[in-house]
């Protein structure tokens, strides 16, 4: 497991990545993936907004066919979506209840 997982995105919202930033997520959490993936996400401008929205059927069409792999991604895409969905709250909970 890499122990890097998930520093890029607390410093920035995985929602405001640009598509290079994707692509910089993607070589650290899946390098043996980026070249099957490199080309859809730049073709069908895959920024984190849209990273957070892919589903399997979505992996499958940029060339990711098996499945173990692909659990792999998304299993990685939900830890992403909760980590968005926490500063979220935050934002929420700052909002309510200032200091």
């Amino acid at each position: 497991m890499n122990s890097d997982r998930g520093i890029m995105s607390l410093s920035k919202r995985t929602s405001s990545w640009s598509v290079e930033e994707v692509l910089e997520w993607i070589q650290e959490q899946h390098p043996m993936h980026m070249n099957t993936l490199h080309k859809s996400i730049i073709k069908h401008d895959i920024a984190g907004r849209a990273l957070l929205r892919l589903k399997e059927h979505h992996l499958e069409l940029f060339g990711l066919e098996d499945e173990e792999q692909q659990q792999k991604v998304l299993q990685d895409l939900l830890l992403l979506k909760v980590q968005e969905e926490i500063c979220e709250l935050g934002d929420i909970c700052s909002d309510c209840f200032p200091p």
